[in-house]
Parts: structure tokens; C-alpha cells; sequence
């Protein structure tokens, strides 16, 4: 089974990372946001990679940053509509990569994100069909080339969600390596906790990173565990075991990260129990 390691998340600045460490976390997740991509940017990001690596943590993902001027870090996006964003994306990417392969780390790329936005790009193909096809094309360039160090998180957008059994093979048949993000499965699947632990079960050979996060199913609100309505116990008992996990909750504070660990205990709690046949 599944046993809850402590996975934390947080920016680059050393405040947060020393407020993560004190904790002895064995996963630590970067968040990125475009400034992180100038050279200073860059430097810095690798130097805080450095500096977490030496403190013992083996486990390092890089978070590809969300949002480029006004828009998110959608891939669906076509060079010819959106050709800064689409740029973006690709030097981003590429020099996340670079830092993953000279620190053997890490980096976790969206197939999407959701909202009006995404739709407005969907719109500039011929049907939702192209749209996948563009996304799934572009994440084989990134999967090549990222060999190892690369996985792919699922969205809210239709272009790249987990929950539909079809669509669900059709990114398996691409054979890459996924994140998970509980939270979004549940939410495209409207608070269905069938059906998400129907895609955990259905994915969980393909998964190498998890997102752990409560949510209502409602929309994207990133909740500590236990204040949602997730069932964790099932949850637990479909995750892959050589996977590697964080907490990715709504901080009151970003640089004390206690909702990450009071999540951490309410699933240790819950495997604890499980183990002992409860």
C-alpha cells in the first residue's frame, strides 16, 4: 500500500524553503513563476536547488511556472494566435530541463489548466479532437526530450483530464510519465468519488507523482485534506507505491506551511488505520 510520505511545496526563496525543511520533508516541489526565467531567475532557481539537495532531500520537482502575462501556461495554445505565450513555454520548459538533467531532478509540465481562457484557445481549431491532438503533440516533443525527468499533471480543461475511461487510454497510449492531481480528477468528474477512484486505479501504473489535495468538487479551491469531501481511505489504497506525493493546499501564509502538514498527519492517521485492519 500506499504510505503517506511528507512531499511540501514551495517557491524558491529561502524563507519558505527553511520553513519547509524544519519539517524534514523526504519530496520537496518547487513553485515557478515567470521571473524565475531571466538568467538572474535561473541562477537563482538552481542555486535553491542546490542549497535543498544539500540538505539531504532526494526527491526535487520543478513546477513549470502557471501563468505568462495575462494568460495561463496552456500548450494548447497555437504559435500563430499566441506566439509570446507559445515561446514561453517552449524556453521555460527547455530550461527547466536543463536544471533537471545537470541536478538529475524533476520538472512537472500542465497538459492543461481550465476556464474561459482554455476554451478560447480550443476555439482556434477545427474541433475538441484537433485541439487533443496539438496538446498530445506537443507533450511527445517534451517527453522526448525530457526522457525521465519529465511528467505531465492533469487539468480541468478537456484537452487534458483525467476521469473519462477514453480519454484516459488515449493518454496512456502516449506512454507518458503522469502526475496526478487528486483535486482536479474530482472536480472534472463533479465530486464523484466513484469515478475518482476509478482513474486513480485505471492510471496508477503511469503515475509518478501525486498532487494530494482536498477539494468540494465544485471548482479549483485547493483544500486541506479532511475539509473536502474526498474519501481518503479508498484514495489511499489505489495510489502507486513508487510514486512520489506533496500536499499542495492553500496556504493562509506561504511562508509557514502548516496546512501542508496538517494534511500530512490526517492521511498518515488514516493509513495508520488501514494497516491496522480498522
Amino acid at each position: 500500500m500506499f504510505l503517506p510520505m511528507l512531499g511540501l511545496k514551495g517557491s524558491s526563496a529561502r524563507q519558505q524553503i527553511d520553513d519547509r525543511l524544519q519539517y524534514h520533508p523526504q519530496v520537496y516541489e518547487f513553485y515557478t513563476n515567470a521571473a524565475d526565467f531571466t538568467p538572474e531567475g535561473i541562477k537563482h532557481l538552481d542555486d535553491a536547488v542546490q542549497y535543498v539537495q544539500s540538505k539531504g532531500i532526494k526527491h526535487i520537482v520543478i513546477h513549470h511556472p502557471m501563468v505568462y502575462q495575462q494568460w495561463h501556461s496552456e500548450v494548447v495554445a497555437p504559435e500563430s494566435a499566441y506566439p509570446d505565450l507559445y515561446r514561453f513555454i517552449e524556453k521555460s520548459t527547455a530550461a527547466l530541463l536543463k536544471i533537471a538533467d545537470n541536478r538529475n531532478i524533476q520538472i512537472l509540465v500542465h497538459g492543461g489548466y481550465s476556464g474561459d481562457e482554455v476554451e478560447e484557445m480550443i476555439a482556434h481549431y477545427p474541433s475538441l479532437h484537433e485541439a487533443r491532438q496539438a496538446v498530445y503533440k506537443r507533450l511527445d516533443r517534451f517527453a522526448k526530450d525530457g526522457g525521465n525527468h519529465i511528467m505531465f499533471e492533469n487539468s480541468i480543461a478537456r484537452v487534458f483530464a483525467y476521469g473519462d475511461p477514453e480519454q484516459e487510454n488515449e493518454i496512456l497510449s502516449h506512454h507518458y510519465r503522469l502526475a496526478f492531481d487528486t483535486s482536479h480528477c474530482f472536480i472534472e468528474m463533479h465530486g464523484d468519488n466513484q469515478a475518482l477512484q476509478k482513474s486513480l486505479e485505471h492510471l496508477k501504473s503511469s503515475v509518478v507523482h501525486y498532487h494530494l489535495v482536498d477539494s468540494m468538487g465544485l471548482t479549483h479551491d485547493s483544500l486541506q485534506l479532511g475539509t473536502g469531501k474526498i474519501d481518503w481511505a479508498p484514495v489511499l489504497k489505489r495510489l502507486n507505491p513508487k510514486a512520489t506525493s506533496i500536499y499542495e493546499i492553500n496556504l493562509h501564509d506561504q511562508s509557514n506551511c502548516k496546512e501542508q502538514i496538517a494534511s500530512h498527519h490526517y492521511l498518515t492517521a488514516i493509513a495508520q488505520k488501514i494497516q491496522q485492519g480498522d
